[in-house]
Order: C-alpha cells, then structure tokens, then sequence
C-alpha cells in the first residue's frame, strides 16, 4: 500500500484553501450565518470565531452535527470506477452540458454550478472541464455531500473545485449564489435549492426512468412493483417546484465485463438487500449488457 507523502497533502491543503479564498464570499457560517473568510491558509473562520479547518486532502468539513451515511468509500470507489473507465454516464453527463449551454444565464462570467449529493465529485468535474474545454466557459465548481467518504475523493483526485461536507438542508453558503444546481440521482431539498439559486438560474435534476437498471432489479428482486420503477411522483414534484423548460430521456445499454458488473453492484442501492445467491447470479457471465434509462429535467423559478 503507497503511502502518501506528508508534504504533498499539506501542499494540497494550502492550494485548496488558496483556491477557496478566491471565493470565500460565497461562504455563511453554519452555525450563526455569519460571512466567512479563509484565515492563514488552514480555516474557514467567522467573525464570531466558528472554526472549521481543511482537511489534508483539501476539502472542509461544514457538519454541525453526527450524520451517518451508508455511503461508503468502497461504493464511491465503484462509482468512480464506472464513470471515468466505463464511460457509464457518459451521455448523461452530454446532455447535461449541453443544456447548461442553452439555459444558464450567459451573461455571467464566470459561472457558478453546484453539485448537491456530488458524491466522488466525477459528474461535477467532468461537467465543468467539458463547459471550460470545449464551450470556453469560465465555471466555478462547487461539490457538497454529506459524506465525508465521498467528498475525501473528490477533493484527493479534482483539482480546482471548492469541495464541502455539509448537511443538504442547511449549506454554509449565501442566498442566491449559484447559477446552475445540479442535482444527479440524489435526493432533494428544494426550499434550500431556492435559496441558493440565482433569480436566472436554472436547476437539472436528474432522476431513474423505468427501465434503469432493469436487468439487476429483474435478477435481485421477487415481485414485479420492485421489479418495475415509476418516476411520476417526482417528476410531478419537480414541476411543482419549477417551471420546466427542458427535458430529455437519455436511454441506452452499456456492455460491462464482470469487474464493472461487480462495481456496479457496489454503487448501488438495489444491491444492498440482495443475497449471495443472486449476486453470483448476477457475476455469472463474463459480460453483461446493462440498461442506462433517465430523465433529465430543466427547471426556472416561476414568474
């Protein structure tokens, strides 16, 4: 096992902590809201002296109190694994780009995007590289997740990106501070998402369509209301919320061999009550072709 240098991470602590001071107005202190100021290269301070110290591998940990998650490292790593070798979201994270291209505010330079429940933080940095290479957008990257597992990744590997643990709902940032939200497969809040939005902001949630994954549900559940999922519920929440101007289906198979089948199975979900017997079930081939079904949806304040 590598270990890692000690001078490495403490410069990595000290460019993240240069990196956010070049945005600490975005900051409110978590505890008495309070604005905030990076203080000697190792602290997010408030005036009333509140203290939350970055980490070595360069993220700040904005928790007030114990929350447990089931998101471990391993499932992170999976994740990981899925996205950046098999090109899992690849279209997802397409669509995505694209439409924060056509909708976002154009004027603003540079862009602010949120990833709220960034996990590993691959969506959030492969969205934001794609708007700077590709559309020359100057962009802003925010990450939060509640867990530290998650967010520990994301600031080791991706640079340049402001990444915080924090409760989804109460951020340690300001009113209206963000142009897009992003908001991938990950429950919301969306009184804390007003509150962070830009009055020309937009927000894109991303959400399963039924046949997502439809091959592991038919193998790891029984009954056919577990084995079929509807999203109609939350889309009509989310049009309840927005005013929805964009929306597209982005369906398509991805062929796994076995070691990313066995990822797959580690990142989500689905697998957690599953027993033995039908994981092997699942591993037993050399390759498995799995379906890639979501909604992506564009929504606006209302006028």
């Amino acid at each position: 096992m590598n270990e890692v240098d000690p001078l490495f991470e403490v410069n990595k602590r000290i460019r993240s902590a240069k990196f956010v001071s070049r945005f600490e107005s975005i900051f409110k202190c978590p505890i008495c809201n309070l604005p905030m100021h990076v203080f000697e290269l190792k602290s997010l301070l408030c005036s009333n002296n509140h203290t939350f110290d970055f980490a070595r591998q360069g993220y700040i940990n904005l928790t007030t109190r114990q929350i447990q998650s089931k998101y471990s490292k391993k499932l992170f790593e999976a994740r990981r694994k899925l996205i950046i070798e098999d090109g899992f979201f690849k279209p997802m994270n397409r669509a995505i780009t694209d439409f924060i291209c056509q909708h976002a505010p154009r004027e603003m330079e540079p862009m602010s995007i949120i990833d709220m429940g960034c996990g590993e933080g691959s969506h959030l940095s492969n969205i934001c590289d794609a708007m700077s290479s590709y559309h020359k957008k100057t962009v802003t990257g925010v990450g939060v997740d509640i867990s530290k597992d998650g967010i520990s990744l994301a600031s080791r590997d991706y640079d340049n990106k402001i990444w915080i643990v924090a409760d989804l709902v109460n951020t340690p940032f300001r009113d209206q501070q963000f142009d897009v939200i992003l908001n991938i497969l990950s429950p919301s809040n969306y009184a804390e998402f007003n509150r962070l939005l830009k009055t020309d902001g937009i927000v894109i949630k991303v959400i399963p369509q039924a046949g997502y994954l439809q091959e592991l549900r038919k193998t790891l559940f029984d009954t056919p209301e577990k084995q079929v999922y509807s999203n109609v519920d939350t889309v009509e929440l989310f049009s309840a919320n927005y005013q929805v101007i964009d929306c597209l289906r982005s369906s398509y198979t991805v062929t796994l061999n076995r070691s990313s089948v066995h990822s797959l199975l580690m990142m989500t979900p689905l697998s957690w009550d599953a027993t033995e017997n039908q994981i092997r079930t699942f591993l037993k081939e050399e390759s498995t072709e799995v379906t890639v079904d979501l909604d992506v949806l564009v929504g606006k304040r209302r006028n």
